[in-house]
This record gives structure tokens, sequence and C-alpha cells, in this order.
């Protein structure tokens, strides 16, 4: 039974997760913000900047496998209070998340048509995302600096700083939208290309915050010799979390990206309401992905202090805790699916899709939320980073991606089939999961003395 009479366990898990679920909310809500507002342009505008982020999407995966690794390691170490290893896993993951900002935005500079060609074969889809990456692609060089900043604040008790940037940034990220998209106080209307500036001016922003911040006291921070310095235990402690990560995020990412794929070539009406859905999924996936970051720092510090046996004990709450979000999120998903049709300019088409996909999407978030929470978080926290590209590896490659090909190429299902079917990968992997969480591999103490 879930027990709330804990209340050094709610506290400290409450102070965790919710500045980061809220900034989760405000990052999602830049798509939603760019959808609504794309939305009132064109339905095109709005399924072009959709299917031109998965670009985005796609670098945030190896990104995000980085600095999740640097976070698993990072509460361990800010659990026994070992600052100096603590700036050498900064100075890590810094390093990397450079060159990977570098390539993709690279590749948004030089080959943008061909990218978009990747996602949809309609022309006009091509050209409208064509002209938002090689203005967005400019941001993506900022993204992997900013979020090493980020994660530090999260894991040293920092997250409401963290938060307050991303959130502060995010509302300045849609008053431009609105300015540039719509072409207000006497600015010309650039629709698409508005969406791709907004999004570069309030990265600057964001990253020059997080640099300024980062100069206080009680504030981690790199020097130039650390950068450039390698400290071998932790760079083998890192591949050993990362590598499965980055696996698992790859397995996940393009996975996920084949299912927009798959959706958008099944024309610009299915396009446009796999669009939205996936919109209104990421605002709801927002407290799950909150209680997952913040249950993972929360554990990270009861095992990397030794803790061993309170952190299964908060383990099994966060487990218990999944579900009962779940259940809340398909909830949720249901309340506002009327909302949600009524705010956007779609066709006839493209309405019904959304209204089938909303259902599926409801049952779909028991299985997000209770997966989010025991892969990620509890998982995570203590380095079992292996079973998450097992699970995705048979599946969603094994069972959801090909019956969505051979639904949507061979036989012709309905868009509303074909969209159930790459959801089928998280709802029925719940029973493996569970398994495997009994089996309380997670529960290890990662840190090392050092010499």
């Amino acid at each position: 039974m879930l027990r709330f009479s804990d209340k050094t366990f709610n506290r400290r898990l409450l102070t965790l997760a919710f500045p980061i679920a809220l900034q989760s909310l405000m990052l999602a809500a830049v798509a939603a913000g760019d959808a609504a507002m794309l939305g009132r342009v064109a339905q095109n505008e709005m399924a072009a900047v959709s299917l031109a982020t998965q670009i985005q999407f796609l670098q945030n995966i190896f990104i995000g496998a980085v600095t999740s690794a640097g976070a698993i390691l990072g509460a361990q170490y800010w659990g026994k209070r070992d600052l100096q290893s603590m700036r050498e896993i900064f100075s890590m993951i810094l390093r990397l998340t450079g060159i990977i900002s570098l390539i993709f935005s690279a590749l948004c500079e030089l080959i943008p048509g061909k990218l978009m060609a990747l996602f949809t074969h309609e022309p006009e889809l091509i050209s409208i995302g064509t002209e938002y990456l090689r203005i967005a692609g400019l941001s993506y060089l900022l993204t992997g600096f900013i979020e090493c900043y980020l994660t530090m604040m999260k894991i040293t008790d920092h997250q409401k700083d963290s938060a307050v940037i991303s959130s502060m940034t995010v509302v300045l990220n849609l008053l431009f939208n609105s300015v540039l998209i719509f072409g207000l106080f006497g600015l010309p209307a650039m629709n698409a290309k508005g969406a791709a500036l907004a999004t570069l001016l309030a990265r600057i922003i964001e990253l020059c915050w997080a640099l300024l911040l980062s100069r206080k006291p009680g504030f981690l921070r790199f020097s130039s010799a650390e950068l450039l310095s390698r400290n071998a235990m932790l760079a083998s402690d890192f591949r050993k979390c990362f590598l499965p990560l980055l696996g698992g995020s790859l397995f996940w990412g393009v996975g996920f990206t084949s299912y927009t794929a798959i959706i958008g070539h099944m024309g610009a009406d299915a396009a446009a309401a796999a669009s939205i859905a996936a919109v209104v999924r990421d605002l709801v996936c927002c407290l799950n992905s909150g209680i997952a970051s913040g249950g993972s720092i929360l554990l990270g510090n009861e095992l990397g202090a030794g803790h061993l046996q309170q952190g299964k004990v908060y383990g099994d709450r966060l487990m218990k805790l999944s579900f009962v979000v779940g259940f809340l999120s398909t909830l949720i998903v249901l309340a506002v699916t009327p909302f949600v049709l009524h705010a956007m300019l779609l066709t006839n088409a493209a309405k019904e899709y959304l209204t089938g996909m909303m259902v599926v999407m409801s049952v779909y978030m028991i299985g997000r939320a209770s997966n989010t929470v025991i892969i990620n978080g509890i998982f995570g926290a203590g380095g079992d980073t292996l079973f998450d590209m097992y699970s995705l590896a048979v599946s969603m490659w094994g069972i959801a991606i090909p019956l969505a090909l051979l639904g949507a190429f061979v036989l012709h299902w309905h868009p509303v089939v074909v969209y159930a079917c790459t959801c089928l990968d998280e709802v029925g992997k719940i029973p493996w999961v569970l398994f495997h969480y009994h089996k309380y591999k997670w529960v290890k103490d990662l840190t090392r003395t050092r010499k």
C-alpha cells in the first residue's frame, strides 16, 4: 500500500520533483505554443515544424544520455559530498555535449532539406521545415551547454534555480513566438521561421543566464584545467552508465522518430493529428518526468551515501506512486480531448484521427508513467541502465514498429489503428518491468574512494 506518512520522503521528493516537473512542463509549453500559434496560421505550418523538431529530438537523445549518465554518477557523489569528482563529471559531460551540439547544428545548416525528407514526402512540408531548420539549427549549437548547467543545478540542490531559468526563458520564447509568428508591433509575420527565431533568441538568453548564475557562491563550476583533463576511473564508471543509456535512448528515440515518419507518410491530416497528440502527450508526461528525475536524485543520494536499505524502501514507494500518476494521466488526457479539438483549426479528417489518437493515448499513459518512473528513475539511480535497452529492443523494435510498418504500408490500416500499434510498447512491457524491479539489481552504491 502506498504510504504518504513519511514526511521526510514526501518533502524531499516534492522539493526535487516539483521544480523538475515545472521545468518539463514549461519546455513542453514551447512545443504546445508553437503548435497552437502555427495551428492558427495553417495546418501545414504546424505539421512541418512538428516534423522538423524531430531533429532536435534526436539531438536530445544523445545529449540526454550524456547528462543522464552524469546525473546518475553526480547524484551519488553529491550524496557522498565529493566535490572534486563532481567537477570532473561536469567537465566530462560538457566536452561530450559540445561535440554533439556542433554536429547537429552543422547538419541543420548544411542539409536541412534532406533531413526533412526523412519524415515526409509532402513538398510543402519539406519546404517549410527546411526554412525552420536553417534558423533553429543555430540554437542547437547551444543546447548541450545549457543542459549540462541545468543538470548540475538539479543534482546539487539548486533545482529551483534550474526551474526558474527554464521557465522564464520559456515565457520569453512564447512571447517571441507570438510577436514573430504573427508579426506584432509592426514586424512582418514570419510563420514557421518566426518560431525558429524565437527559439534561438530564448536559447541565447538561457545560456547567458546559466553562466552568470554559476559564478555565484554555492554553485558548481569547472576550471579550464579540469575541462581539458581526464579522470580514468570516473571515465570508466561513466561509460558503464552512458553506453547502455545511449543504446536505450537510441532505440527509443529512433523508434519514436520512426513512429512520426510512419504517420507522416500517411498524409498531411494524419501528420497534423499525430503532431497535436504528441504535444498533449508531452505536456501530460511532465509530472512523470518530474517524479522520475526527482526520485532518481533522491535514491542516488541515499545509495551514494551507503544507505542501501533506505534506498530500497524509497524505491518501493516510487514504484507504487508511478501507477497512481499513470491512472491520473489517463483521466487528464480524456478530460482535455474536447478542448484540444475545439482549439485547433483542423480538417474534418484530421479531427477524426485526433479523437481516436487521444483515446488510444489515454491507455498508453498508464504504461508510460510507470515505465518512466521505474526505468529512468529507480533503475537509473543505481546504474541499472542495461534493462531499458533490452526491453526497447523487444517491445518497440520487435513488436510495435514492425506492426506499424505492416499496417501503414502493406495492410493500409486506418491511421488511428497504426497509431495504436505505436503505443503497444509501453503498455506491453509493464509485467516485464515489474519482474525486473523485484530483482533489486538497482540497489547499488556506484561511488569510489579517491586515492
